[in-house]
Parts: structure tokens; sequence; C-alpha cells
């Protein structure tokens, strides 16, 4: 009986475009949904569709088995068949017209007890041996992918910069497979089948003096774990400053309102003002209209990656006085007198 041409695509329910990310997402979900232990009625339907979906993600998360996969397509076996070498191994030799494209060629032999499908052994059997020398050649590892996740910062964290710790939700390789998924020709229970667990780590991120918001901030090798000794993917952290009930930020300069009294403002005289190292006081000169704004310079953030700092600009606010005597409402009305021919 002829062997029944599998496609790994529909097993997955991903288009033949899907991306690595889209593949793992797909097979994940297919896994939690098939694994015999969650059907314990139908365990027998479960472990054979189990086995399929481990199949096909096996073959499409590897870009080598995916790349020979999709370059032989249906025809595989009549294809493969014409290049048959000595010893039994099937061979195919791809380019545009002649089959032959620098001289790189996929072999095809006995893959041995792997539990799956005749199509996978006769398709993926002792991929990279040599048929001259018989050599294994080691699978190619694959990188993690890259993780993002939300660092939330005051202002006056962003202002300091520093040491944080901080705490994540991601993976690790499953200590009890090593990230095979299997453990004794068995499913692995711990990571069922994926070959990664969930974990809780606790990072230490350095916070650059004068982060932005929106900015990332990468820790190397603190993705997901990469397949078959691949180097782990990184972890990014995007960077969200939180509002400030003083400051408003815009760039490396800082503003600020501040209410005055309507005699400074007519008269001229100090006031404070909030930085955020602490307050300092500053003059008003005399006559300064309502919303005039004053700039104080290297008061505003750092500089990230620079020496210097910002501005901060006080906008000055009139604050009319809560009360007036009598004798007050009187120097008013005088004052109004006197203003009305400017």
């Amino acid at each position: 009986m002829p062997v029944q041409y599998k496609d790994y695509y529909q097993t997955l329910g991903v288009s033949k475009t899907a991306t690595t990310k889209e593949i793992k997402s797909a097979y994940r979900k297919l896994a939690r949904q098939w694994h015999p232990d969650v059907n314990p009625t139908r365990k027998n339907e479960a472990e054979e569709k189990f086995k399929e979906i481990s199949e096909a993600y096996e073959v499409l998360s590897d870009p080598e088995k995916r790349r020979m996969y999709d370059t032989l397509g249906n025809d595989w076996q009549q294809r493969a068949a014409q290049q048959q070498s000595q010893q039994g191994a099937y061979q195919y030799q791809y380019g545009p017209n002649s089959g032959n494209s620098g001289g790189a060629q996929f072999d095809f032999g006995d893959l041995g007890d792997s539990g799956f499908s005749e199509f996978f052994q006769t398709f993926f059997g002792n991929i990279g041996r040599g048929a001259a020398s018989g050599a294994t050649r080691t699978r190619r590892g694959q990188r993690g992918s890259d993780v993002e996740s939300t660092l939330e910062l005051t202002l006056r964290e962003a202002y300091t910069g520093g040491k944080r710790s901080i705490t994540l939700q991601t993976e690790q390789i499953c200590p009890r497979c090593g990230g095979t998924g299997n453990e004794k020709g068995k499913l692995c229970h711990q990571c069922h089948g994926n070959g990664v667990i969930a974990v809780t780590k606790q990072l230490e991120v350095t916070i650059p003096p004068g982060v932005r918001d929106g900015q990332r901030i990468r820790l190397a090798g603190q993705g997901t774990p990469g397949v078959n000794g691949g180097a782990n993917g990184d972890l990014y952290l995007v960077v969200h400053i939180k509002p400030d009930p003083v400051f408003q930020r815009k760039g490396d300069d800082l503003y600020v309102e501040v209410p005055v009294s309507i005699y400074t403002l007519a008269l001229g005289g100090e006031i404070t003002v909030p930085t955020m190292t602490g307050k300092i006081s500053i003059k008003v000169p005399p006559n300064s209209p309502n919303g005039r704004t004053l700039r104080i310079t290297g008061k505003g953030m750092p500089k990230l990656n620079k020496s210097g700092y910002g501005d901060l600009y006080v906008k000055l606010i009139a604050q009319m006085p809560k009360t007036l005597t009598d004798e007050q409402r009187e120097l008013f009305r005088q004052l109004a007198e006197t203003a009305k021919g400017e």
C-alpha cells in the first residue's frame, strides 16, 4: 500500500506562509487540546491526534525540514524515488532547471522507531546523513523568540535610573525531558510535549537615567528558550512612564505650574518652586503677567546617554486672595480708578 502524503500545514491549521511564531502558537493550542492526559475517555484517539500534531510541528518548526518538505511537494514519492541511492536512501537534488542547486542534497532513509508516520520516516529518515560517508550531521539549533513586556516607571524613577527588580512570567526548557517533549518513549508529563514550561523569573534591570516613554530596554538571552542548543531569544522591556501629579515632560524638559499671589506678580519677589531634586527659590520680576513662564536651566530630565540636563519651565498662575477686608477692597477700587486711563 503506497505511503499517503501528509499535509502538515493542514494538520496545524496554518497557511503555507505562516511564521515560526504562528506555527508554534498553533501547535501549543492543539497540543493542549489533544493531550492524552486531558482526554481519558478517548485516549487512543487523542494519542493518535497528538502524534500527528507533534509530527507536523517537528517538520514545520525546523527551517531545514520545512524547506525540504515545501520543495518536494505532493509528488514527493515519485520525485524522490528517481534519486534512490545504493544504500536504499532516497535523495532529491533540487534546482530551478536541472534539479541541482549548488550541490545541495536531501537524504532519506530509515528513521528507526520514532513513533511518527511512515511518511515522516521515508521523507525525513537520516536527514543530513552523507550518502558517501554515512557521517551524521547534527540538527541545526533554532534561536528562541524575542519577547516584549511592559516596564512601568514613575517620572522620578526615569529621572534617577538605577537597578530595579522585576518579576515576569516566562518559559524555560523542561528539566524533565530536556526540551524534547518526550521521556523514555512517552510524552513528557511535566511539559505535556511542549518542551518548555512556564516559570516565574525575577530579573534585575538597569534603568538608564533619562529613559523616555516608549523606549525599549534589552535583556539579552531572557526571551524564550532556543531549540536543539540554539541561543535564547531576548527580552525587550517597553518603558511606560506613568503621569506625574506635579510635572509634565516634553523631551528632556519639565514643565510645572506654580500659584503666585497678585501682589508678587505686580511688585516682584521670591517664590518657592519644586524640582526633581527638591524645592528651590527663584525671583519673580515685577509686573509679571498671569501665565508668564520662567526658564530654569539644568533642572529638567537627564539627557539619555549624554551629559547634562534639560530645563525646567515654571508657569506663574495668578492667585487671588481668598478674602478681602474693607480696607483692601477700598485700595483695589482706588487702584482700579487710577488704571482707567491706561
